[in-house]
C-alpha cells in the first residue's frame, strides 16, 4: 500500500538560512503522524512545502503514490497555523466558501455545513458573522472548513495552539474518529505530550534536520532500557557530569535519566552513590520529551 502522504529528501533554503534539511517521511492510511520539535525547527516551512504554498529546492512531495498535483491537493484539508476568518462573513457562507475551494457545489455543502455545525454547538450560530463569535467558536469554524469536504488527508499545524480544554478534545476526538476511518492525519506540534498521546509515527526536527524518524512505540522501545527514574538527596547538579548520562530532566520530585547506548547502569550508579542519598534507581519508560533531548544532544 502506498503511503497517504510522502517526503522523499525535501530541502528548502532561505539566502544562507537551511530550514529544512533533506527530510523524509511517509505517512500510512488510518495513521496519526506527528511532525515534532521545537519553535523554529522547521515544522511550518515543512508543512507549507507540503501544501504547496512554498517550492521546495529540491526534493518531492508525493500523495497516495503520486507526484503532488492540484487534483490530489483537492484530496487534503489543511489548517494553517496563522488563523484567519474573514470576520464579516457568516459563519455558513464561510464554510460554503471554503466546500467550494475544494469543488464543493453550496447547494451541496448546505447539508454537511448544518451536521457539522450541530455536531461542534454551533447550530444557532450560523447566520451570524464571525466577528461575533468567541476566539473559541472560531476555532470550531476554522476546523470545520479543515475537514468539511472529507478529506482523505488532513495536515494540521499547532492545531492545539491556543485551545481551551473543551476544544481540545473535540479535536482529539476529531483524530480518532478519522483515524478510525482509515484517513491519514499529519499535524507539527512543540508540545511532546500532546503527540505522545495521540501519535503512531513520529519525525522529530531540529534545526531544520531529521534527528529521529518512526514508530513512536518502537522508539519507545529502544530508549526503554536507557532511561532511570532517581529520586536522591544532594546536589543533583552534578548527575549532568556522570560520564555515561545523556540527559536529566527534573520532574515531581524526582529527576529521570537517559543513559548514552553504551553506558553502563551500574557503573552510573556507583558514582552517583559517592556525591548522594540515593534512595531509589529503577528503569523506566521514557518520555517522549526525553528521548527527544537526547536525540537532539547525540545529533548536535
Amino acid at each position: 500500500m502506498n503511503p497517504s502522504l510522502e517526503l522523499r529528501a525535501v530541502r528548502k533554503t532561505f539566502g544562507a538560512l537551511v530550514a529544512v534539511d533533506e527530510i523524509s517521511l511517509a505517512a500510512e492510511p488510518g495513521t496519526i503522524f506527528g511532525l515534532l520539535g521545537p519553535n523554529g525547527a522547521g515544522k511550518t516551512t515543512t508543512i507549507r512545502m507540503i501544501m504547496d504554498i512554498l517550492a521546495p529546492d529540491s526534493g518531492e512531495v508525493r500523495f497516495f503514490g503520486a507526484p503532488r498535483g492540484a487534483d490530489l491537493l483537492d484530496r487534503v484539508g489543511y489548517l494553517p497555523e496563522e488563523r484567519g476568518l474573514y470576520r464579516r462573513m457568516t459563519v455558513v457562507d464561510h464554510l460554503a466558501f471554503f466546500g467550494e475551494l475544494h469543488g464543493m457545489q453550496r447547494r451541496d455543502s448546505r447539508r454537511p455545513i448544518g451536521e457539522w455545525l450541530e455536531r461542534v454547538g454551533l447550530a444557532e450560530w450560523g447566520e451570524r458573522r464571525v466577528e461575533e463569535l468567541s476566539k473559541g467558536m472560531q476555532q470550531k469554524v476554522q476546523l470545520v472548513g479543515t475537514v468539511l469536504h472529507d478529506p482523505d488527508v488532513i495536515v494540521l499545524d499547532e492545531p492545539f495552539s491556543g485551545l481551551d480544554p473543551i476544544n481540545q478534545g473535540l479535536f482529539k476526538d476529531l483524530l480518532a474518529e478519522y483515524k478510525a476511518r482509515g484517513k491519514t492525519i499529519l499535524f507539527s506540534t512543540h508540545v511532546m505530550e500532546q503527540a505522545e498521546k495521540l501519535c503512531d509515527r513520529i519525525c522529530l526536527i531540529s534545526k531544520g534536520r531529521a534527528v529521529l524518524s518512526g514508530e513512536l512505540a518502537a522508539i519507545k522501545s529502544e530508549f526503554g532500557g536507557r532511561t532511570y527514574r532517581v529520586e536522591a538527596s544532594g546536589d543533583l547538579e552534578r548527575l549532568e557530569g556522570i560520564g555515561g548520562v545523556g540527559s536529566v530532566l527534573r520532574q515531581d520530585g524526582s529527576v529521570r535519566l537517559v543513559l548514552e547506548p553504551d553506558a553502563e547502569p551500574s557503573r552510573v550508579l556507583a558514582e552517583m552513590v559517592g556525591f548522594l542519598e540515593v534512595r531509589e534507581f529503577r528503569s523506566a519508560e521514557p518520555e517522549l520529551e526525553e528521548i527527544f533531548i537526547s536525540a537532539v544532544r547525540d545529533a548536535a
